[in-house]
Parts: structure tokens; C-alpha cells; sequence
């Protein structure tokens, strides 16, 4: 894989998955997720990749930081360049297991959302061998879901799973201009779904 600086653009706009810096979303469910779009962004391999701050609570702790790193191609493809995250116990970082950089000890950028989505598509989001190999199936187009921030159309929906924990599968409900929605193990578990939305200015 060659990843050329000159394919990607400054913006993420993809209507699955728009990142515009200010954002701020709220999950809450079976975990709380805060997720906020930082104007800040990391340069990996030639790319500009947009920080986007990931954290879980667990009855108010904090359990997981996470630093997600985006861009997007010309093509409207948004692409995942690595994460820096940490498991806390108890206000204390015990472990980093699962971070990984693109272009660092052999870690390849994947695709985390596609330009043009259509069911039966199967995209690698991400590849650290034995940390991070996850992939996504584009399950369902258009359809409708209600949730706690209210009810959307024009849905699409994915599954992601990974080779190295082959039993457990996840399904997410992404919506135009909002993006992801809900997140649902296809088999046990609980359910995660947005509670507010707060665009960036």
C-alpha cells in the first residue's frame, strides 16, 4: 500500500462520517462516550489526520482515552491513519494495548468509511498484526432508526468485526450529516446510542 500526501484533502464532509473540528457527541447505554473533533491534527505519513478525542465512562470513571487519527481521500473515502488510546483503572493508566500508527513497525492505514457504501462491500479499517486488524461490512442502505436524539432516515448500516476476536461482531447505524447513531453487538452486550449532537462552528 502507498499512501501519496497529494490523494487527501483538508476537510472530512464524507454525510456518514463528517469530522468538522468543534463537534461534540455524547453516547450513552451500556457505556457513556464522549467524543469530541479537536482542531488539532497529526501528520502521518505526509498526511494531515484530524484528531478526534474518544472517551468511555463506566459508572462515571473513566475507563478509556482514546486519540483516533482521520483524513480524507479525493474521493470522499475517510481513512483511519492509527490510534493512541489507554485503559484506566481506577484514575491510573494500566494499559495501551491496541495503539498503533500508520507507517510505524508495519501498521497500514484502512478505510473506516467508505465515499459510496453499498451492501455486500467489505473494506479493512485498520492493520497492526495481532493489535488491530478490524474490518467492516456495509450491511444495510436507507431504512430508518429511532433513537434517544430522535428518529432518522436514509440510514446506512455496518457490521465490524475482527480476526482476532472472531466471535464478536458489533453493528452501527450510521445517519447523513451526524454519522454513527447506534452501536449494537450482534450478539449480546448492550446497546450504545447518541444522546446529543453539538455541531462545530
Amino acid at each position: 500500500m502507498t499512501i501519496d500526501p497529494a490523494d487527501f484533502v483538508a476537510v472530512i464532509d464524507n454525510p456518514f462520517m463528517p469530522l468538522k473540528p468543534g463537534t461534540k457527541v455524547s453516547f450513552d447505554g451500556a457505556e457513556r462516550i464522549e467524543i469530541t473533533i479537536s482542531t488539532e491534527t497529526k501528520t502521518i505519513l505526509g498526511v494531515p489526520a484530524t484528531v478526534v478525542r474518544d472517551q468511555v465512562f463506566l459508572n462515571g470513571e473513566l475507563e478509556e482515552d482514546t486519540l483516533d487519527w482521520f483524513a480524507q481521500d479525493r474521493e470522499g473515502n475517510v481513512w483511519y491513519f492509527g490510534e493512541e488510546t489507554a485503559e484506566y483503572r481506577q484514575g491510573k493508566v494500566v494499559s495501551t494495548k491496541g495503539s498503533w500508527e500508520g507507517g510505524v513497525d508495519g501498521a497500514l492505514p484502512g478505510i473506516i468509511m467508505l465515499a459510496d457504501p453499498q451492501v455486500g462491500d467489505v473494506y479493512r479499517q485498520e492493520f497492526y498484526k495481532g493489535e488491530a486488524e478490524d474490518i467492516g461490512e456495509v450491511t444495510g442502505v436507507g431504512g430508518s432508526i429511532t433513537v434517544p436524539l430522535g428518529t432518522f432516515t436514509d440510514i446506512l448500516v455496518t457490521e465490524e468485526w475482527t480476526p482476532l476476536e472472531p466471535d464478536v461482531r458489533e453493528r452501527k447505524t450510521y445517519v447523513p450529516g451526524i454519522g454513527v447513531v447506534e452501536t449494537r453487538p450482534v450478539k449480546g452486550g448492550g446497546v450504545t446510542q447518541i444522546v446529543d449532537f453539538k455541531p462545530g462552528g
